[in-house]
């Protein structure tokens, strides 16, 4: 990979929350070929001013290269072409209708984790829907977008069925601080990039309950497996989860004190009801949303996931968190395996 080959490919961002503002900074370091693009007019301008995103990224300077646009007819068109590349960092509720917008033959990969509320798709499902023969995929992976934007290291994976896209997915963002794998399982990684949110949750609980490391642990463990059962039934490979995309991300949603999803956890053992902590927390938990759809999927597919069970009931006030954590250890015992 060289540098002219980087500064070759010509990316669109879609979408200026603070994870799709972040991939596009990284990008515009090594590269004169990038655009974001931001529905709102008014914050688009905000940013050309300011040169920074103040809502989602106040201290991440923007670099000279990088353009931001209101024009999505503009984003799109600068990125249809042959070495072009899109990127959707909308959230999962927008990600089918900005599929429908792109031409059928330009390369796309998407940011949002998590199912499409109402139909429960993974985005592989959705993309397979809407554009069954365009190149798409999704790039993935343990990163808070506010460490990705000040250059910190950082590693991610580039998962699709075409493993042209996911190496031209390196060539556009592999630099000294962002460090791009490639997979050919996207149905993996997005599964892990889903779950994992559920399961900080409920290491979230754990943590606020001042129940150790121990149980961290093995909390942690315990989801993981309970994540590959599901991935697996869903086709699955076994390794992605032992990959940035299932272990990493898992380990660093959960732990991670920039988590909102291990937040929403630490508070809810606090007492605090789901309402008042989503408000507070100003930014979508994705968790608390996906959670249903990952027991209801898991379910239909005869899936053992008690963690990720417990946590519904929590969230829908079924349960307490202590009730819950007692009902997980008063399980039977059987293999690990």
């Amino acid at each position: 990979m060289t540098q002219e080959h980087q500064r070759a490919t010509y990316i669109s961002v879609l979408g200026a929350g603070a994870w799709g503002t972040a991939l596009a900074i990284s990008a515009a370091r090594h590269s004169e070929n990038v655009l974001l693009w931001a529905r709102d007019a008014a914050q688009v301008a905000e940013m050309n001013s300011a040169r920074c995103n103040a809502r989602y990224l106040p201290n991440a300077p923007f670099p000279d290269s990088l353009r931001v646009t209101d024009d999505l007819h503009r984003a799109i068109a600068y990125a249809h072409r042959p070495d072009g590349l899109v990127i959707i960092g909308t959230p999962m509720a927008a990600l089918g209708t900005t599929l429908q917008t792109l031409p059928a033959d330009i390369a796309a990969l998407w940011l949002c984790k998590g199912f499409e509320k109402g139909t429960g798709r993974l985005g592989h499902e959705i993309a397979q829907a809407l554009r069954p023969h365009a190149r798409c995929g999704v790039l993935s992976g343990p990163s808070f977008a506010h460490e990705v934007a000040l250059g910190q290291p950082t590693a991610l994976v580039a998962a699709s069925t075409d493993a042209a896209l996911a190496e031209q997915a390196v060539d556009a963002f592999h630099s000294d601080s962002l460090r791009v794998y490639t997979s050919t399982d996207p149905i993996g990684v997005e599964v892990g990039g889903a779950v994992k949110n559920v399961l900080a949750i409920a290491t979230g609980i754990v943590d606020g309950m001042n129940l150790g490391l121990n149980a961290r642990a093995a909390l942690i463990t315990r989801g993981l497996a309970e994540m590959t059962r599901l991935g697996v039934a869903l086709g699955a490979r076994t390794d992605t989860f032992m990959g940035l995309s299932g272990l990493g991300d898992l380990v660093l949603t959960a732990t991670g004190s920039l988590s909102r999803n291990r937040t929403v956890g630490l508070q809810l053992a606090e007492g605090k009801s789901l309402q008042q902590i989503l408000t507070d927390l100003g930014h979508v938990a994705e968790g608390v949303y996906s959670a249903p759809t990952v027991w209801q999927r898991a379910h239909s597919l005869g899936v053992e996931m008690p963690i990720t069970e417990a946590v519904v009931a929590v969230l829908e006030g079924r349960i307490s968190p202590r009730e819950a954590v007692v009902n997980l250890m008063r399980r039977e015992a059987k293999a690990e395996g």
